[in-house]
């Protein structure tokens, strides 16, 4: 799970425009370790002070003469990248690798509800990030690169705190029948599709903090903090459906099915691989514990693999189409 900005952003010192440069001087004489000083009115960041910036003004002829009994409004920067506290790093990052050369290694000022709450350096930006990336690395599955178990669980105990979450537990239904007829190559390069495929499907701004799991085998699991799951599954499906055509001959998609041996030990027509995504929201009630979400989403994905087509279902849906069945 990707971290959010304000949770490493570090109380900054603060000025107000009407400052005396002098006294910005003084500060950063005496608070050495200190990288900038943000320029607020009324608790809103309107400017930011960088030391280095503000010793090279300084440094230029005159310039110290110029510039002391004046107003810090006068020097500082305007250009300035205010980020909002829930936002994470990943998108942090990209915003502040745009910024002109100039203003690169400016610090990030970050604020929540609209009043400052702190700044983060470039420095411990980029050294969060790469330990976030280390940590992944060393906790993913080997074949797609993304986050495995030890991740899954801590994120899902973090995701069951959110107001409002979905969790999609997606499975490639009939692998094996595809394994078994293209052999373990072609079966992996299936797995690693599907998971690019979730990838552009989940990981986007709209979704964000989003997380896509590699259970293991042709199992994903994937997080969404709200209830839009409808197109995003959609997306899945479509995107799943349409790859086939690179993964199984013309031969095998005109028939609709490959001939092998069923998990039974008999020789029958076997379908073509499909997806099913059980989808599990606290939208109508409340799920709270990773025993409670695993249970839900095993009724879910169980019922989903009665079918033969790509489908998705949430909790309402199959206890909906279970009660029907029973009535009739």
């Amino acid at each position: 799970m990707d971290i959010v900005i304000g949770e490493i952003a570090k109380e900054s010192f603060i000025v107000s425009p009407s400052t005396k440069c002098e006294e910005v001087y003084t500060i950063f004489e005496k608070e050495t370790a200190i990288e900038g000083i943000v320029v607020c009115s009324d608790q809103k960041p309107v400017g930011l002070v960088m030391k280095t910036h503000f010793f090279q003004r300084l440094s230029t002829k005159y310039g110290f003469d110029l510039f002391m009994k004046r107003t810090i409004d006068l020097v500082m920067d305007q250009e300035i990248l205010i980020v909002d506290y829930h936002l994470s790093l990943t998108e942090v990052s990209s915003l502040a690798m745009n910024r002109k050369l100039e203003h690169l290694y400016d610090v990030v000022i970050v604020t929540k509800e609209d009043a400052l709450f702190g700044t983060v350096s470039i420095r411990e930006l980029i050294m969060k990030l790469a330990e976030i990336q280390i940590r992944n690395a060393r906790y993913s599955n080997p074949l797609t690169g993304l986050p495995g178990n030890n991740v899954i669980k801590e994120t899902l105990k973090e995701v069951l705190t959110y107001k409002r979450f979905s969790v999609l537990y997606i499975d490639i239904d009939s692998f094996k029948a595809f394994n078994d007829t293209y052999g373990f190559s072609k079966g992996d390069e299936l797995i690693k599709e599907t998971a690019m495929i979730l990838t552009d499907a989940v990981m986007t701004t709209e979704n964000e903090p989003s997380f896509i799991g590699h259970i293991g085998g042709d199992d994903f699991i994937a997080t969404i903090p709200h209830h839009h799951y409808q197109s995003i599954c959609e997306s899945i499906i479509d995107q799943f459906t349409d790859s086939l055509k690179i993964f199984y001959t013309q031969e095998d998609l005109i028939k609709g099915y490959v001939s092998g041996v069923s998990r039974q030990g008999v020789f029958e027509k076997l379908p073509l691989a499909s997806i099913s995504i059980a989808v599990i929201q606290n939208s109508k009630r409340p799920i709270t514990s990773l025993e409670q979400l695993s249970l839900e989403s095993a009724k879910v994905k169980s019922y989903c693999k009665t079918t033969k087509n790509s489908i998705y279902l949430t909790l309402d849906d199959y206890e909906e189409q279970t009660k029907e069945k029973t009535l009739f």
